[in-house]
């Protein structure tokens, strides 16, 4: 082998090997799934581990009311955040009626960016307002009791199962910025809807219910724990509508809640809902792993050629120069 060929081969080494230290810097800082670092900002509200799960019922007519995933006795649920008093507490679903009132009827707008609520223009309906009202109920959902921080794995999907009462709901986002109301839940679709939602978040809705009396709705909360473990729970929302309903008549209502649906997990539901995925940085690592095998391919038929090349010399009679060059 000349003196030439062996310079470029070692050259030709020293360019394959800091190429696979690239790739290899490169595969193992490729973003993976994990638990949210910067977790997405709440209302300026925090929840702390030791608030109480009170037991009795109770009618919220007014003020703060979430909905929220909470561990009871070590088990996954759906549970309401009650903050209506100055001591927040969790309440059961089933001991728990939310009273809609006369002061929230509003008139549907002559506006079609309204049309999915199915309702005709001019028409009286019950409107949980996504803006705090002081004489509705305010409720929206949050993923924010501490347990529930540490254990998912970035979110939470919520689903609508199903709707029993006298008219439709529709539960719909719209931002304050004169952007298209954007339709979370619907009861008049005969499947399952899920939505996301991520960890620690805190967020409010706007709920329009078309006619007065009983609702009762069924709601899925399930997730993917850190520990790689499925969680999923589903209750029934009690809801009084209307001045006229009886709360007595909510409590005796009863409805088959439907089992829980088979869903892709979380973060498959979040890319449905148009929230970014992780294909970039999938796609990424496939063309590095496919880099780095073809590196590798290099390395080694570089290395035979060399041996083959030293093997002819040696059977030539040349004399081995220092370090096995010839």
């Amino acid at each position: 082998m000349s003196s030439g060929w062996a310079r470029r081969r070692t050259h030709i080494l020293g360019l394959l090997s800091g190429w696979a230290l690239v790739v290899l810097i490169a595969l193992t800082t490729v973003p993976t799934a994990a638990a949210a670092e910067e977790p997405s900002p709440g209302l300026g509200q925090s929840i702390a581990a030791d608030q109480p799960i009170t037991t009795g019922r109770a009618e919220l007519g007014a003020g703060h009311v979430d909905l929220g995933p909470r561990y009871v006795d070590d088990q996954w649920t759906l549970m309401i955040h009650d903050g209506t008093q100055a001591q927040p507490v969790w309440r059961d679903p089933d001991e728990t009626v939310l009273r809609v009132s006369d002061a929230a009827l509003q008139t549907v707008p002559d506006d079609p960016a309204y049309a999915f609520l199915d309702v005709d223009a001019g028409k009286q309906v019950y409107v949980v307002p996504q803006v705090q009202n002081p004489d509705v109920v305010w409720l929206g959902w949050n993923t924010q009791d501490p347990r529930v921080m540490q254990s998912i794995d970035r979110g939470v999907t919520l689903s609508l199962l199903g709707v029993t009462g006298p008219g439709a709901v529709t539960t719909f986002l719209q931002s304050g910025n004169f952007s298209a109301p954007e339709p979370l839940w619907r009861s008049v679709e005969p499947k399952a809807q899920p939505f996301w939602a991520e960890v620690n978040t805190h967020t409010h809705a706007n709920w329009v219910f078309t006619e007065p009396g009983v609702y009762l709705i069924a709601v899925q909360i399930s997730a993917d724990l850190i520990s790689g473990e499925t969680v999923s729970a589903t209750r029934a929302l009690r809801f009084a509508v209307g001045d006229a309903t009886s709360v007595n008549e909510a409590y005796a209502a009863t409805a088959d809640i439907p089992g829980s649906v088979e869903q892709a997990s979380p973060v498959s539901d979040r890319a449905g809902a148009g929230k970014a995925t992780d294909e970039p940085g999938t796609l990424l690592l496939a063309v590095l792993v496919a880099l780095a095998v073809l590196l590798a391919t290099g390395l080694v038929l570089l290395l035979l050629r060399g041996r083959s090349a030293k093997r002819q010399a040696e059977r030539a009679g040349g004399t081995p120069l220092p370090g096995g060059e010839r």
